[in-house]
């Protein structure tokens, strides 16, 4: 499968400057991906079919990028053909004053899916390895004993979310990360567009173009959470975002692959149900007259 090629290996250091984010695959533009797309929400929707009716395994899909570079979007069209009742979206902005009060982790774990269920993250408890790594000044509000705020506190983070992950793996979650790499340039003509359409304006933060000058810095945090919390069992995709369209059939394919390997079944019923099954048959076709 062409998205192999977006993992990140785990145990192994990578670089963002090799993954290109134009790439398209075979795919010349949108037209002709759309209909992959479409094949790949209606299998999509089956397998959420499944998966709510099971009530065994859970979802978790976490969404992290640079501003602009599609999350919302990504989110809209990929799950548009689910299900409400069986999916949750959270967007993680700046903490509360009552989540600073608790530990990093907090929000997002009181969040998490329940079986049967598809949860996305739009932003997570990665912000606490990369937002407030790079504004180190942020972590002055998050309460914490001055003992622990020193150089090995990321290192700290990255263990504790790997033991999250294989925790919640270990007992059904299956969890997908997405980082959607858009390149620099193409996110300044994306917030510029933001600026020169008036329908647009609504998006536009003054944050988006002063964390533009941190964007080296971004870019380290980033490769740095790839290197240390990319796990064989809830490992980094770095998808391509420098085209919308190529990042949703993108996200797609990995989602409905790997759900597919879960092997889902509806769940069967005993013999003692099935004779309750008929009865209830019987019943019923006597009260409309078949």
């Amino acid at each position: 499968m062409y998205h192999e090629k977006f993992i990140v290996p785990a145990g192994e250091k990578i670089s963002l400057a090799d993954y290109d984010p134009a790439y398209t695959h075979h795919f010349k533009d949108e037209s002709e991906a759309n209909e992959k797309l479409q094949e790949d929400i209606k299998r999509l929707t089956r397998y959420q079919d499944v998966l709510f009716a099971g009530h065994c395994y859970s979802v978790l899909i976490v969404f992290q990028a640079m501003d602009a570079a599609g999350k919302d979007g990504t989110i809209k069209h990929v799950m548009s053909g689910l299900n409400p009742q069986g999916c949750q979206v959270y967007s993680f902005k700046a903490p509360s004053s009552e989540e600073l009060s608790h530990d990093y982790l907090w929000r997002c774990v009181k969040s998490l899916p329940e079986r049967g269920k598809i949860g996305v993250f739009n932003r997570s408890y990665y912000e606490e390895v990369i937002v407030v790594r790079v504004h180190r000044e942020i972590l002055e509000r998050e309460n914490l004993p001055p003992e622990i705020v020193d150089d090995k506190i990321w290192k700290r983070r990255f263990k504790e979310i790997n033991n999250l992950e294989e925790h919640l793996s270990e007992n059904g979650t299956l969890i997908l990360k997405f980082f959607l790499n858009v390149s620099k340039k193409e996110q300044g003509r994306r917030l510029l567009d933001r600026l020169e359409k008036p329908e647009k304006n609504w998006k536009y933060s003054a944050n988006d173009v002063r964390e533009r000058a941190f964007w080296d810095d971004y870019m380290n945090a980033y490769e740095s959470v790839f290197n240390h919390t990319s796990s064989e069992t809830a490992p980094w995709y770095i998808v391509p975002a420098d085209h919308k369209w190529f990042t949703r059939i993108a996200v797609a394919d990995i989602i409905v692959d790997r759900i597919k390997h879960l092997d889902l079944k509806y769940p069967t019923v005993g013999a003692s149900q099935l004779a309750e099954i008929e009865a209830a048959k019987k019943i019923l076709r006597g009260e409309v007259g078949e």
